[in-house]
């Protein structure tokens, strides 16, 4: 019988394991891998998917499916590369697929009301608060005129950190091409900040 400090030290070594070990645990049968897999990447992975795909609606969709298509694939699942790498290629395929059926696009309000959910300091100057919000305003608008493998690209750099090696594993594109959608996509958005 199991007890309840045997599943705090279960909980515990998870924590401890790299993700690619857990990921090879949970295809074995460990439920807690899982879990503490879910807990590590569940924030950087619906970010992700909300700034590329802008609808709410959408990136709740996919966040499901990335997380069921990675539930599938557990049997199959070699740590070639980073789990976190490996998690972001199948979110990235979807929003791909996505972006061929049907391209969606975030009114003004829409922005609006995202900004508006972001907690600002209570302590700030109400003129810094609304610097800010213009500046993550023209962030937002800058994202929303790149083109979508360069926002895709920008994104993961950006939010997950990736090196042009991992973003040429999680887009499928040669590493010069990843360097070349960054360079336009910085350009762009330092554009943007200039006006």
């Amino acid at each position: 019988m199991t007890t309840s400090l045997d599943c705090l030290n279960l909980a515990s070594m998870g924590s401890e394991r790299t993700d690619e070990e857990l990921m090879l645990a949970y295809a074995g049968g460990d439920m807690i891998a899982f879990e503490t897999l879910y807990r590590r990447h569940r924030g950087t992975l619906y970010r992700f998917l909300l700034r590329s795909l802008r609808q709410r609606a959408d990136a709740d969709e996919l966040f499901q499916e990335t997380w069921s298509r990675a539930v599938a694939a557990r049997e199959r699942y070699r740590p070639e590369a980073k789990f976190s790498t490996w998690l972001l290629q199948i979110a990235h395929n979807l929003v791909i697929d996505r972006f061929r059926r049907s391209r969606p696009h975030a009114s003004a309000e829409e922005t609006d009301l995202l900004f508006s959910r972001l907690d600002a300091p209570e302590s700030e100057q109400p003129d810094r608060v609304l610097s800010e919000f213009e500046q993550r305003r023209r962030l937002q608008l800058a994202l929303e005129e790149l083109p979508e493998e360069q926002r895709v690209t920008f994104l993961l750099r950006m939010e997950n950190g990736l090196g042009l090696e991992e973003l040429s594993e999680v887009t499928g594109a040669g590493r010069e091409t990843v360097k070349s959608r960054l360079r336009y996509a910085l350009a762009r958005v330092r554009a943007r900040f200039e006006s």
